[in-house]
């Protein structure tokens, strides 16, 4: 985890993202994330609460515009892509209830991709082996 994530550069009083797990039975919404970091990412640039985060190959990989991505914790759709970032949208609420307003550029952040682009990829590969 620590060798993945910035949670080893973390410090008592520092806040952090957390959203509880769904319950069996509540209402599906949103973006399909687990809570995994897959990676780390750096803030390249912010302006007016647009934001451009690099990443590296294997995360852009699952990045579709309109696609979903976890930012600290927060899963976010996709506004825009280059080769080597991704671009989020933060309204107002996100920005007053989470630590993302608080992000300047070249600051790290944990990135979570979809896990349905990894679902998919796998069972593309697997038919693709046996065919």
């Amino acid at each position: 985890t620590l060798s993945r994530t910035t949670l080893g550069r973390l410090q008592t009083g520092d806040e952090i993202n957390l959203e509880p797990a769904l319950h069996a039975g509540d209402p599906l919404g949103g973006h399909f994330v687990q809570g995994h970091v897959d990676a780390v990412g750096r803030i390249a640039s912010i302006a007016e609460a647009r934001v451009w985060v690099e990443a590296t190959p294997e995360i852009l990989r699952y990045c579709v515009e309109k696609g979903s991505i976890t930012v600290d914790g927060v899963s976010l759709t996709i506004a825009g892509l280059r080769d080597d970032a991704f671009e989020v949208a933060l309204i107002p609420h996100t920005l007053e209830v989470t630590t993302l307003g608080a992000l300047r550029p070249g600051d790290e952040v944990n990135l979570e991709v979809d896990v349905l682009a990894k679902y998919v990829e796998k069972l593309i590969d697997r038919d693709t082996i046996s065919a």
